[in-house]
């Protein structure tokens, strides 16, 4: 199905406030590219298409602009920022920073058979991706393999962190598959730092987990080549081949 604002505000649960559903949908539209690098918003524009007032989307261009999505231009108006390299690069080091500590404590303390379960599971549904090319339902089982490995450490606040890191990444993501990441290279990745830490190998556990953090290294130069428009035109490949030594 062709994700449009609509079918995204379906997504959304009702219970929420307009404001937090709003913004959550303007967020994941311009991380799906739904809204793309460099296109102008109009406020006027989302709000009819909500059937809401303009003011909760006033407030959430505020919050995607402090989350580094939009830049509102005074006298000009409001416009989804392209991809920033160093952006991406810098979220890609927290995340990593982070993750990597996490899989460490779920191998040096176990984490409990449920939660072993649980990721087992997922791993699954996410091979049952990628046949049908099902690129949407495994972004949300990826979310849920790394978001299920941090909560199950009782890590809640590095989960927290790595939300609000994601939002570049993700754009990145979602260019990476299908045009340079094969779905089955992230699944074994996936697969191989389950195995790491049921094996108490803590070692290989942050080796698998930095590996796969890393993959956005590999598949970057290549999307900036295919994709120069989705890009911030003054950053080069200086930026990646440091971040690579």
């Amino acid at each position: 199905m062709h994700t449009t604002l609509q079918t995204l505000w379906q997504e959304t649960r009702d219970t929420d406030s307009v404001r937090q559903r709003l913004f959550q949908v303007l967020r994941q539209s311009i991380i799906q590219m739904v809204l793309a690098p460099g296109q102008a918003l109009s406020e006027k524009e989302l709000a009819d298409t909500f059937s809401v007032s303009r003011q909760p989307v006033r407030e959430a261009f505020i919050r995607l602009s402090e989350a580094g999505l939009v830049e509102v231009k005074p006298q000009r108006g409001t416009y989804v920022v392209r991809i920033s390299q160093r952006a991406v690069l810098e979220a890609r080091f927290v995340r990593e920073a982070v993750e990597v500590a996490v899989v460490k404590l779920a191998a040096e303390k176990g984490i409990e058979p449920a939660i072993l379960t649980e990721l087992h599971d997922l791993l699954e549904r996410q091979r049952r991706c990628v046949k049908p090319h099902d690129y949407d339902r495994f972004y949300r089982l990826d979310e849920a393999f790394h978001r299920t490995l941090s909560l199950g450490v009782k890590q809640h606040a590095a989960w927290k962190v790595i939300e609000e890191v994601r939002a570049q990444l993700d754009r990145v993501r979602y260019l990476s598959v299908p045009h340079s990441t094969p779905l089955e290279r992230l699944v074994e990745q996936h697969a191989n730092i389950v195995a790491a830490i049921e094996a108490r190998d803590a070692s290989l556990a942050e080796q698998a987990m930095a590996l796969h953090l890393r993959e956005i290294l590999v598949s970057m130069p290549d999307l900036v080549r295919r994709f120069p428009d989705l890009f911030e035109v003054q950053e080069n490949q200086t930026l990646l081949q440091e971040a690579i030594q």
